[in-house]
C-alpha cells in the first residue's frame, strides 16, 4: 500500500461497494452484499463475515494514515476493549493482518481496508439537531460519558504502546504548524474579510495561550480526539465508543472539548457542561486551571473545523454545509477572543 498517493478516491457508492465486495473475500465472504452506512472520511459498511457474525468495515480515505498508523488506532482499541472499555475490536482478516491493501478494476492503488466488531447502541445525537433528552436524562448521559472519558485517559495514561506505535498528535503543530493535521483555514472561501480578521486575532490569543499551557502526563497523552455525538453510543444506560479514526496523542482537555462542541446551542447546555465534568472529575482530576482552559481547547476545536471545511468543500460535503459550520466555527473563536 501507498498511503501517501495523490490518487483521488472513488467517486461513486458504486466503487467503494465494489471495493467492499472484494475485501470481503480476505475475510472469507464471497458475493457478500455490503450496506453502505457513511461515505465521508471513510467509507463504512455494515457487513456480515462467516457465521453471520455482522462488521463495520472501513474503506479508508487514501492518505491521511500510514500503515503503521492505522496499525497502531488498531492496537489503541484493542488494549481499551481488553481494559473493559466498550469499543469496536479489530478482526483480523483471513492472513491474520487487521487490515488488507484492496483496489478495484479502475484502481493502480490499494486502500487500507479493515474490519471491526459491531456495537449496538443509539447514537447520543446527530449533527444539527437538538437533542431530545429531559434535563435529567441529559445530565445521566453526559455525566457517564465523562466518566468514560477519564476512564480511557486513566487506564491509557498505564499503558505502554508496542513497538512502532505511530499516530498524528493534536499538540501546538496539530493545529497552528505549517500543516495542521485538518488542514489551514486562512483561505477559506467561507470568512468574509472582517471576519476573517477577528478569527486570526483569536488565533493569535489561541497561540499564545497554547504555547504557555501545560503539557505533562498528567493532562496529556493518547485521547479520542472526536468524540462528536455520533461516535458516542448508548447501550442499556452504559456509554460505548466508536470511530477512532482521529485519534492521536493530545490534551485530554481536547477530548472534553469536543464532546461539548456540538451541545453549545441546548437551552440547557450549562447543565451538559456541568455533567460531563461532574462525571470525569468522578474518575480523574481536574484542576481549576484546567476548568479555566476549556474556552481555549473549544476555540481549538472550531480551527480545527474551520481547516476541515476548507480542505473538503465539493468533496465531503456541499458549499451550503460548509458555509453554515464555519460560520459556527467561527463564532465560537471569535467568543473566544472576546472572553465570552
Amino acid at each position: 500500500m501507498n498511503a501517501v498517493a495523490t490518487q483521488s478516491e472513488p467517486e461513486t457508492e458504486a466503487d467503494v461497494t465494489e471495493l467492499a465486495r472484494r475485501a470481503l473475500e480476505h475475510w472469507g465472504v464471497r458475493d457478500g452484499e455490503p450496506e453502505l452506512l457513511k461515505y465521508r472520511e471513510n467509507a463504512v459498511f455494515r457487513v456480515r463475515l462467516p457465521g453471520g457474525q455482522p462488521a463495520a468495515m472501513r474503506i479508508h480515505r487514501l492518505g491521511y494514515h500510514s500503515d503503521a498508523a492505522l496499525r497502531s488506532e488498531l492496537q489503541w482499541t484493542a488494549f481499551l476493549q481488553s481494559a473493559g472499555v466498550a469499543t469496536p475490536s479489530p478482526i483480523a482478516a483471513l492472513s491474520g493482518e487487521l487490515f488488507v491493501p484492496v483496489s478495484n478494476s479502475a484502481q493502480t492503488t490499494s486502500r487500507q481496508v479493515d474490519c471491526l466488531s459491531w456495537l449496538e447502541g443509539r447514537a447520543v445525537g446527530a449533527r444539527g439537531v437538538p437533542l431530545d433528552y429531559t434535563p435529567e436524562q441529559a445530565r445521566q448521559v453526559f455525566t457517564a460519558i465523562g466518566r468514560t472519558i477519564a476512564h480511557m485517559h486513566t487506564i491509557t495514561a498505564a499503558w505502554t504502546p508496542p513497538a512502532g506505535f505511530a499516530r498524528h498528535a493534536w499538540d501546538f503543530d496539530g493545529f497552528f504548524g505549517p500543516s495542521p493535521i485538518w488542514g489551514r483555514f486562512e483561505t477559506s472561501p467561507f470568512l468574509d474579510a472582517p471576519r476573517l480578521d477577528l478569527v486570526l486575532q483569536a488565533r493569535e490569543k489561541a497561540v499564545k495561550a497554547l504555547s504557555e499551557h501545560e503539557r505533562s502526563a498528567r493532562n496529556f497523552g493518547i485521547i479520542h480526539a472526536d468524540l462528536v455525538r455520533e461516535n458516542v453510543l448508548i447501550r442499556n444506560g452504559a456509554i460505548r465508543i466508536i470511530d477512532f479514526d482521529d485519534c492521536g496523542y493530545g490534551w485530554h482537555l481536547y477530548d472534553l472539548a469536543v464532546a461539548l462542541y456540538q451541545n453549545r446551542e441546548e437551552p440547557i447546555y450549562p447543565l451538559i457542561e456541568a455533567a460531563l465534568l461532574d462525571g470525569y472529575r468522578q474518575e480523574r482530576e481536574l484542576t481549576a486551571q484546567d476548568i479555566a482552559a476549556l474556552p481555549l481547547f473549544s476555540a481549538l476545536r472550531a480551527f480545527a473545523f474551520l481547516g476541515w471545511v476548507q480542505s473538503r468543500v465539493e468533496g465531503d460535503i456541499t458549499r451550503d454545509v460548509g458555509k453554515r459550520m464555519s460560520a459556527i466555527a467561527a463564532d465560537v473563536v471569535i467568543a473566544y477572543l472576546r472572553g465570552a
